[in-house]
């Protein structure tokens, strides 16, 4: 295989080879991942063979079953070939400014061109949520969110009515989170109770499915993984065939790694991985409340990370930060790229190699856009391992004390 062969290929072999399978072991397991009657082993040992070297992709039929092979979904090991984005200009969409939008929003009738300006600003500020630090993005959010409140003292058509409640609820989300990454969680807690308010009342399975996940997401950082196991299930049942339903399993799925029960983890990975294949690509993958493909192999890092599974965490984590980056290099998911940055440095920490490991700790910390308590959750792993193998050693204990600092109460 050439280095100039495609993504995909050479994400083929590596994820081949992190499992430890020989090239006609991947094709045996193929069988077990197909409802129908495959070729002879002779003739999958071929393809399989022209499929690590790039020369022809697998058709529609066999790209599914190869992902599923390797346990990862179809559009992640096989992406459009452009990805969409949040392209949107607010002025050319809808020809209005922010400050147009704001002064229709304050007359006594709201037309659906403005309502459909406000859509596209709620959906410009959930895209930001990835990139944007929170301190930042949080003033934008209140206040936008304040405005839909204020909105329903207007005269407004039932449709009209409802359409801003959900934004609100869309919005409170939004900011729920970012009230979280900084550190406020009882804030965040009050907000989240009001997006699942909001929720229930415009009968919304999306914001009512995120609602929960935030539940599960508070639980899994402070440790109450029961928690998360039930927040979990309340939130899959309430999601529907929202895409938060899958977020909602890997939440569980990392709850059951951090238990020890690593069957129920591979077991949920695997729920997740059928329903996320099971949809369809998603129009704006930027939004944080809707689920990408290639997000599915962030949250498989993270438990793979966890339980010990050293090679396949490592050839995750370095996929997970080649596709968060654009053609350019830009971050498209700063916070998805310092998680993978502590799975390497946790994997080169157990093999021996500390400066590397401490290396990789170092650059998940100096990011600009953090959630604290997701990324000190995630470090604590890398802390761990370094107090158990590395204690006394000038470099282990000075990031130690700078995981410290980032958060003294870890």
């Amino acid at each position: 295989m050439t280095e100039d062969a495609p993504t995909w290929a050479r994400r083929i072999r590596a994820m081949r080879e992190a499992r430890g399978w020989s090239q006609p072991k991947a094709v045996e397991e193929m069988r077990s991942h197909s409802s129908d009657e495959l070729p002879s082993a002779e003739h999958l040992l071929r393809r399989w063979k022209a499929w690590e070297r790039g020369e022809n992709k697998p058709s529609d039929f066999y790209a599914s079953i190869v992902a599923a092979t390797l346990g990862t979904v179809t559009a992640a090991l096989f992406p459009p070939p452009t990805r969409p984005g949040n392209d949107l200009d607010l002025v050319n969409a809808t020809g209005m400014d922010t400050l147009e939008i704001v002064s229709h929003l304050h007359r006594s009738d709201v037309n659906d061109a403005t309502l459909e300006a406000v859509r596209i600003t709620v959906d410009k500020l959930c895209s930001e949520y990835s990139r944007l630090p929170a301190k930042d993005l949080i003033g934008e959010g209140r206040q936008w969110l304040r405005r839909l409140v204020e909105m329903q003292e207007q005269r407004l058509t039932f449709r009209q009515r409802r359409e801003t409640l959900e934004l609100a609820g869309w919005l409170a989300l939004l900011v729920g989170c970012l009230e979280y990454d900084l550190g406020d969680r009882r804030r965040a807690e009050s907000t989240r109770r009001s997006a699942l308010s909001l929720g229930k009342e415009v009968g919304s399975n999306g914001i009512l499915g995120w609602a929960h996940e935030m539940q599960a997401w508070f639980a899994l950082t402070s440790g109450n993984y029961r928690g998360v196991i039930s927040a979990a299930a309340a939130g899959q049942q309430a999601a529907g065939n929202h895409s938060v339903a899958v977020q909602l399993i890997a939440q569980e799925a990392k709850a059951w790694a951090r238990m020890g029960r690593t069957e129920e983890m591979r077991n949920a990975l695997e729920r997740g991985r059928l329903v996320l294949d099971g949809m369809p690509y998603p129009e704006n993958i930027e939004n944080h409340f809707v689920v990408d493909p290639s997000k599915y192999d962030f949250y498989v890092m993270d438990c793979y990370r966890h339980v010990g599974e050293n090679r396949m965490a490592r050839e995750l984590s370095e996929e997970v930060i080649r596709a968060s980056k654009d053609f350019n290099g830009f971050e498209r998911w700063p916070m998805r790229i310092a998680e993978a940055q502590v799975t390497l440095g946790v994997v080169a920490a157990r093999e021996g190699d500390l400066e590397e490991a401490v290396t990789h700790g170092r650059r998940a910390l100096s990011g600009d856009r953090k959630s604290l308590p997701s990324l000190t959750m995630v470090a604590q792993d890398l802390s761990q391992v370094l107090g158990e193998r590395y204690r006394g050693e000038p470099e282990a204990d000075a990031y130690v004390e700078q995981l410290k600092a980032l958060r003294p109460d870890v």
